[in-house]
């Protein structure tokens, strides 16, 4: 498999925020959202990824052709440590269940070493089975499984080695 993360480019906005709108087509099946009048589901947050320090866009390539996105945020909760957030995570449905978004979480996991939390949402049972999944493999089985006060679902909590 010729896997590729790439840093996105504000020039790849555009294509970005075209992907953004088959995720959250996909997502609403378990949030309930709607489209707006013009038939757009929106990502309020898009342009933040080239403005604000802390967040990191990804293309994800298969072969050169596209296959998904990766958004990651640094968070800075009130103990005032950094962590990483899996903040959109999307493969294409032609490239699910081949081992490509396992290769791509493990490559982003990589990149930021440190501590990371992955949330999803209590509804979206899929994307649950798929991140204890992916979470117990990259991390051997040292992971917690929490709650968050302010979240509805299970989050994923563990460290990143810092690769030699």
């Amino acid at each position: 498999m010729d896997i590729t993360l790439i840093p996105a480019s504000p020039s790849d906005k555009p294509v970005l925020r075209r992907l953004l709108e088959l995720c959250q087509h996909d997502y609403s099946e378990f949030n309930g959202e709607d489209v707006d009048e013009h038939g757009l589901f929106g990502y309020p947050y898009l342009d933040h990824y080239w403005t604000d320090s802390g967040r990191y866009a990804f293309l994800v390539r298969m072969s050169g052709k596209l296959a998904g996105f990766v958004l990651v945020c640094e968070r800075y909760p009130c103990d005032g440590g950094l962590f990483y957030s899996m903040a959109e995570f999307f493969i294409l449905r032609k490239y699910r269940c081949q081992g490509i978004g396992q290769s791509v979480a493990f490559m982003v996991f990589d990149r930021y070493p440190g501590v990371w939390q992955v949330s999803q949402e209590k509804t979206n049972l899929p994307a649950q089975a798929f991140w204890q999944k992916v979470i117990q493999r990259y991390t051997k089985g040292d992971f917690k499984e929490i709650q968050l006060p302010d979240w509805d679902g299970p989050t994923q909590t563990f460290t990143s080695p810092r690769k030699p």
